[in-house]
């Protein structure tokens, strides 16, 4: 029961009985949700795989050392491909989203009726899709590669960078905008002068973060064959090569670093 001070008296008052009942259907709904997937993860688990798990963890983590660094010349080619990806997926996604952000934005868009909901559905069509899923669509259409690679991080950066750019835009203050308007510039003189400057800073914010994003992505598109690092441990692993495993995500880790340190850089020299 909540307690309540007046006048320095405490006072014991009752919950309030409908908020009450939707405490505990809350707490039922949870327990459900619990228990059914509970039931579905026993129907799908072989449990005596499960308890063998630590041990096989073991074993593999001592074929992995020590990790066979002389592997590592042949790496630094796939790693500058995956750098590759990422760094040219990103450009060409930023390249599509930028417009797509502009007509989605509902204050800078040209039709909220039909230009405004066709945006949106790119959006929310390349974010519904991994980019994973979107390399082995492309892998099957221009053949394997690095073009693959590039062009699946592309459209999956459309949806990231264009709906969080679009909210950006939504967010702009008027008074810049009709300021310069009022000045008699001409629309393209608004959009330089009154909206751009304003998103600017997210607009780095949020290309230097997809960025970093793809960085990861890109490291396993070549698991599907779109070129990059990932061939590498997709053949490593079917032949069970642990100590060059080990030396794969070695590299893997220490890319992710370097791009850590460099976008947190660039961030802070242009926000």
């Amino acid at each position: 029961m909540p307690l309540i001070k007046k006048n320095g008296a405490v006072f014991w008052t009752p919950k309030d009985s409908k908020k009450q009942l939707m405490v505990w259907f809350g707490w039922f709904i949870g327990l459900m949700l619990i228990f059914l997937s509970w039931r579905s993860i026993s129907a799908n688990t072989i449990w005596v795989f499960a308890a063998d798990a630590p041990e096989q963890l073991r074993l593999m983590i001592m074929r992995m050392f020590p990790p066979k660094f002389e592997y590592l010349n042949k790496l630094w080619k796939p790693l500058w491909d995956t750098l590759n990806i990422a760094t040219l997926g990103t450009l060409l996604g930023i390249v599509i989203a930028v417009p797509v952000a502009f007509l989605a934005a509902s204050n800078t868009t040209p039709s909220r009726k039909l230009v405004r909901p066709f945006a949106m559905l790119i959006l929310v069509s390349s974010r519904s899709v991994n980019s994973l899923i979107w390399a082995l669509l492309l892998v099957t259409i221009v053949g394997p590669g690095i073009f693959a690679g590039i062009i699946a991080i592309a459209l999956r950066s459309v949806g990231f960078v264009g709906k969080l750019l679009y909210e950006a835009i939504e967010e702009i203050d008027r008074t810049q905008v009709e300021a310069v308007t009022a000045t008699g510039a001409a629309p393209s003189q608004v959009f330089s002068y009154g909206i751009v400057p304003q998103i600017m800073p997210a607009f780095a914010g949020i290309s230097l973060y997809r960025w970093d994003i793809n960085i990861r992505e890109s490291t396993i598109l070549g698991y599907v064959g779109a070129g990059g690092i990932g061939l590498n441990l997709s053949a490593s692993l079917s032949i069970l090569a642990w100590s060059q495993v080990s030396v794969i995500l070695i590299s893997v880790l220490g890319t992710v670093i370097a791009s850590e340190w460099i976008s947190a850089r660039i961030r802070k020299m242009l926000i």
